[in-house]
């Protein structure tokens, strides 16, 4: 019943950008089957209502199809693939974006023994499971304010809580839960996320990072690859990888320039690097990222 209508509304008011007039709520429409493509994941919430995707996060898969939830708490490099999508039965997929200071005040404001408590060890970054009634309900009453811009000022952001409070809840609350308490194993990998993103291009010592989120260097290895299912070197070859293919869509006839720029000294070992992760070597896949659609490569539907 829930989810007739979801796909109802989120047809109606799907936009090409994703955006909706709801913060934070995102809206997919996506009528084919690309190649996977990387992307990073955000912090979000992802519902499919029709279609199903593949998402690689380190040598972990997660597929997730009409009915279940995906939630990202920490923004981490994936590749994503639509494994059934057509202009005939599009995926579609509604997509809320998670604050950590929002997932914060509603743990400060539960009742003793109202939400339960998370635990002391590090969480995946990234779970999928069936979406119950109940969160899907939330969602449905989100939407349907989409069509009732008198009230959506007032009652979306209680709505917005409401489903947050069911994900904290719920049966992955401990990764949400997590995403709001700033002493969590989550948040000291998140600290260390942050920075290797931001300084990708640099190399840098283990122990330096491990320093600077707050953990020991054991602790750290062990807690960054329960999140993020890569060694923090790996994780940092992901980004720069990344990055290097973006820069390659505008500067295709650059590839050692575009290489040295994201923090490879050697051209060979860039190269060698890039065919590994995206089955062609840079100058070959340079040549057909303009037709390459990014933004259906991450988390949401």
């Amino acid at each position: 019943m829930y989810l007739d209508e979801l796909r109802t509304l989120l047809v109606r008011h799907a936009r090409p950008d994703w955006t909706t007039a709801i913060d934070g709520v995102l809206i997919s429409k996506v009528e084919r089957s690309d190649p996977p493509a990387p992307s990073m994941s955000g912090t979000v919430l992802a519902v499919i209502a029709q279609g199903a995707k593949r998402l690689a996060l380190g040598n972990r898969v997660f597929e997730y199809h009409a009915g279940q939830y995906l939630v990202a708490s920490v923004d981490l490099p994936v590749t994503g693939q639509f494994t059934e999508a057509s202009p005939e039965y599009p995926a579609i997929g509604f997509g809320l974006t998670l604050e950590p200071s929002a997932v914060a005040e509603l743990l400060l404001q539960a009742g003793p023994g109202d939400a339960p408590r998370a635990g002391g060890s590090a969480v995946p970054g990234i779970a999928v499971s069936d979406a119950p009634d109940a969160l899907l309900d939330a969602v449905v009453r989100l939407l349907r304010l989409l069509d009732e811009p008198r009230d959506r000022t007032v009652l979306a952001p209680l709505v917005k809580r409401e489903i947050l409070w069911r994900l904290i809840t719920g049966e992955q609350g401990d990764i949400v839960r997590q995403l709001g308490l700033a002493d969590s194993s989550l948040s000291h990998v998140a600290r260390a996320v942050r920075w290797i993103r931001e300084h990708y291009a640099q190399p840098f010592k283990v122990e330096d990072v491990a320093q600077l989120s707050g953990m020991s260097v054991s602790a750290f290895y062990r807690n960054f690859q329960a999140v993020t299912a890569m060694s923090p070197i790996q994780f940092q070859k992901q980004i720069r990888l990344q990055q290097a293919r973006l820069l390659l869509a505008t500067r295709p006839n650059d590839v050692t320039g575009v290489g040295h720029r994201v923090g490879y000294d050697s051209p060979s070992q860039f190269s060698r690097e890039y065919r590994r992760q995206f089955g062609a070597p840079p100058s070959q896949d340079a040549a057909g990222l303009r037709h390459a659609v990014p933004a259906t490569a991450g988390v949401l539907p």
